[in-house]
């Protein structure tokens, strides 16, 4: 089994809860519609990696940073970042024909996480960013997301349970792209202008 580390604990998820479609410039850059509700789905265990590849099985991955929770006793307890790793190529296919996205998001090494951090208040605001090669392309901040964290949380609760370990990914902002080999990805987690934690990754071939 995969694991994620808290506060340099080890836990094991059972699953990860993802939300879609969170940050309106995103669905605007993949000419998506808004949805009428939240948009959620799941990665196995076996999705968690900690090795960023740029492809699967020859099949090139997208990347899209996003803000995650640890949750336990029913509640959000920890946060870090992660990148849903993405066969974009896979996926709009599926969209098109109205198909489940598994096979383009749920594969193993779909998932990537930083280590994770105690976290005392959910609903204070949060921002991200991602640079590759020294350079932002991504930034996120909670005071853009649809579905705020807590709303995220009372809504996949009410028909799913989260066991302690679970992680939930709230979404990616614009400006994902293409994960290419040999390049460095630095994830960096604020609040209140300090940074709280800040991970790197060197992306190997596959």
């Amino acid at each position: 089994m995969q694991f994620i580390t808290l506060d340099s604990e080890r836990l094991t998820p059972s699953k990860v809860v993802c939300v879609g479609r969170n940050y309106t410039a995103h669905i605007a850059e993949l000419n998506n519609e808004t949805p009428d509700e939240m948009v959620l789905f799941n990665k196995p265990n076996s999705a968690i990696t900690h090795s960023l590849k740029a492809l699967h099985n020859d099949d090139v991955l997208h990347y899209e940073t996003e803000l995650c929770f640890v949750v336990k006793n029913k509640k959000f307890v920890g946060i870090g970042l992660g990148l849903d790793l993405t066969k974009r190529t896979v996926q709009s296919k599926l969209k098109n024909k109205g198909l489940p996205w598994e096979r383009a998001k749920a594969f193993d090494g779909s998932v990537i996480f930083s280590d994770f951090i105690a976290l005392s208040d959910s609903t204070q605001q949060f921002t991200f960013e991602l640079k590759i090669n020294g350079v932002v392309t991504q930034q996120g901040d909670t005071h853009f997301m649809l579905h705020k964290p807590d709303a995220i949380l009372q809504e996949i609760s009410e028909f799913m349970h989260l066991d302690d370990g679970d992680v939930v990914m709230t979404g990616t902002p614009s400006g994902v792209g293409e994960v290419v080999a040999n390049s460095t990805f630095t994830v960096a987690l604020f609040a209140n202008e300090q940074c709280l934690l800040e991970q790197q990754w060197k992306v190997v071939q596959s």
